[in-house]
Order: C-alpha cells, then structure tokens, then sequence
C-alpha cells in the first residue's frame, strides 16, 4: 500500500508587492533582486492570515480530490508562522472545513515542512491507522522579516498549499529526509524571550536573519545527493523522472542542482518568480499550479524536494 497525491490546492493573498515597489522603501532594484534571486514580485498579507489562507487551499484540493470533509482522517500543517501558540493552524482548518473526524497538528521543520508532512502521512497511512489526510504548507513570513534588511526581505512570500493524500495502489515510491542542527544559526529567527516573575525581559522582537551563502553551500550539495538518493531507492533512474518540484527559494539554486543532475532545467517548473520563498509552502504551491496547468499525467515520475532553515530536508519520488 502507498500514498498516494490525489487532489492539489494553493492561496495567495490578493496583494501583489514587485521588486519596484520595495524599491520604493529601501536601496534596491528589480534589476537587483531578480539577476540574484530570479524573483520579480511575492504576495503580502492585508488581511488574510496563515490559517485563512491555509482553509482556502485546503478546500480547493479537496475539491480537486473529490473528497468531503468526512472523509479526512488526519490535518498536518507545516509551518513556522501559526497565527497562535496555540491553538494549531492545522486546528483552525479542521474547524473551519468542518473535519469534525481528524486528528489534527502542525509541525515546524522550516522550508521542509510540507514534505516532512508528507512523511508523516505516509507512515499513518501504510499502518493503516488513517486512510485519508490533508496536508499543507503555510506561511506568513512577511511577519518574521526585517523590512530594512534587503538581503533577507526580498526573497520572501506569504501563501498556502496544500494536497489530500490517501491509500492506494501507487503514489509514494521513496522518501529521504534529513536534519544538521549542528548549522541551525545560518537560518533562524528567535521566539519570544522569557518573561516570568524570575527573569524581567525588555528585549524587542527579533526577526529573521540567514547567512545567504552557507545556505546556498548547504542546498547545492545535500538536495542533489538526496535526490540521487530517493530516485534510487525508488528503482529508477535520474531520467526517467518528468519534473523535479523544488522548495523555490533560489533560481541559482534550483540552476545549480539541475546543472549537477546534468538534467535540462525545463525539468524543473517554477514559481518563485511570482510567489518568491513561501519556505513549507512552496513545494505545495508548485506542485498545485504544474497540476492545474495540466502537466501531470497519470504514471508520470515527479521529485519532490524541500530543504532549508535546522537545516532540514525532505525528498520525495512520486507517481502520478
């Protein structure tokens, strides 16, 4: 048995912020943004949240499973932006889509976050304890950024996507996951400081901060090797893969590990151009939009891979 992806669903908020407009509000350029980052505009939030956003999606791959809202066994959400503490985002959406039946929580694993979802799922589903589950990406990272700091802000997004998932015959054919916590500071963003009746803090929030270069190092060398990995273990060969779905946090990035494939980019289908970093949502949202267009056919081979802020990542083999 196998889990298998059978319905897709994305959301991004309504405004659209390009490289312009942030040119407006500090030293940079389009020119600037997209020769480095292959990203030209992102969505920010006004008035939607992680968990609106998150609901939206949520509906739209139900709709495209043809499954209601019965029929889920089980809610993950990937993030690092709930709107609470608590409760859960993923909470929030059983509420919302009325899942009255599911079991329900989020998980933080950055970047990677959907796919360790997908993980999860899958183990719940192979034990037969579950047999069909909603996952999701979703963030809004336009919360945790330093808008003065150009090297960071530009690249990020906020958004949601999400798949239904469920038993079957095929679908998930390999999986490679990892963590190096030992690099966690070269991505991170610090949580409140304690603030009890032992310890008085007045330190103001804190926001994301990333050494660019360690994660381009880090990325360019684990992902392909765990692509290589989980293509292998799933008895196939490089080329008999149709599209390599990436967490799109880079073109250069995305270029280089095409480049170690020694596989034509055209193999590789993006979004960061309109979406930028969306980090757990990205993959979802991706493998939404390749879905809708209709470049996915039944039998095709796709790659999966999430990777980021831990440092963390996540490979899949799937078939349609």
């Amino acid at each position: 048995m196998r889990t298998r992806i059978i319905g897709t669903g994305s959301c991004l908020p309504e405004t659209v912020v390009t490289n312009d407009d942030l040119a407006k509000i500090m030293e940079t350029s389009d020119e600037w943004i997209s020769s480095r980052t292959g990203i030209r505009e992102r969505r920010l939030v006004k008035d939607e949240t992680t968990a609106s956003m998150s609901v939206v999606a949520a509906k739209r791959a139900m709709e495209d499973a043809g499954v209601k809202a019965e029929e889920i066994d089980l809610i993950i959400v990937g993030t690092i932006t709930s709107d609470y503490v608590i409760p859960s985002t993923a909470c929030e959406v059983q509420a919302a889509i009325g899942a009255d039946r599911a079991v329900a929580f989020d998980i933080n694993a950055a970047c990677s976050g959907f796919m360790f979802a997908l993980h999860i799922a899958d183990a719940y589903l192979k034990t037969g304890t579950y047999r069909t589950a909603l996952i999701l990406g979703a963030e809004t990272l336009s919360k945790i950024m330093d808008w003065n700091d150009r090297s960071t802000c530009v690249l990020f997004g906020d958004g949601a996507g999400a798949a239904v998932v469920r038993a079957d015959e095929t679908g998930l054919l390999a999986y490679d996951q990892g963590s190096d916590g030992a690099k966690g500071e070269v991505l991170a963003c610090q949580n409140r400081k304690n603030n009890n009746p032992l310890v008085k803090n007045a330190t103001e929030l804190q926001y994301t901060h990333m050494d660019g270069q360690e994660v381009y190092k880090f990325a360019v060398t684990t992902v392909p090797a765990s692509i290589k990995k989980v293509v292998e273990e799933a008895g196939l060969t490089i080329e008999d893969i149709d599209y390599f779905a990436l967490h799109q946090a880079n073109i250069r990035i995305i270029q280089s590990v095409a480049k170690r494939l020694k596989v034509s980019e055209d193999k590789f289908p993006t979004s960061l151009e309109h979406c930028g970093n969306i980090s757990a949502a990205s993959v979802p949202i991706l493998l939404d939009e390749i879905n809708r267009k209709g470049l996915l056919k039944p039998g095709m081979k796709i790659v999966l891979s999430g990777f980021g802020a831990g440092l963390t990542w996540g490979s899949a083999v799937v078939e349609w």
